[in-house]
């Protein structure tokens, strides 16, 4: 089987506030970060690949919260709405969790087959 990949296009995150009842939106701007668990086994997630977004220069907040320099060709495999392959899971699904600026997150199931 050819290897997997993944695109992120936008997410949907019900409001913390009642107040409005307004669900919010973001496309890849409006969101932090993502991550993918290539072989969800249903009982934990386990982030095997991370990916930055956003509009508000998350390379520089990368390397403030590691205290460290990031390499320009690792960040180019890093800051992407669409994953590195990977093969296909032994479990038959992934899981995608992502979270906004705003620290929301949701997480999805997908099978994989």
């Amino acid at each position: 089987m050819p290897p997997v990949t993944t695109a992120l296009f936008t997410v949907s995150v019900a409001p913390l506030e009642t107040e409005t009842g307004e669900v919010r939106s973001s496309d890849a701007d409006g969101i932090a970060c993502w991550f993918i668990d290539t072989n969800y086994n249903e009982e934990g997630f386990f982030v095997r690949h991370a990916y930055f977004l956003g509009a508000q220069d998350p390379y520089t907040a990368l390397k403030t919260t590691l205290k460290a320099e990031v390499d320009a060709e690792a960040w180019s495999s890093l800051n992407s709405d669409t994953s590195r392959p990977f093969g296909k899971p032994e479990t038959g699904r992934i899981a995608v969790k992502v979270i906004n600026h705003l620290g929301d997150e949701v997480m999805k199931v997908y099978r994989v087959g």
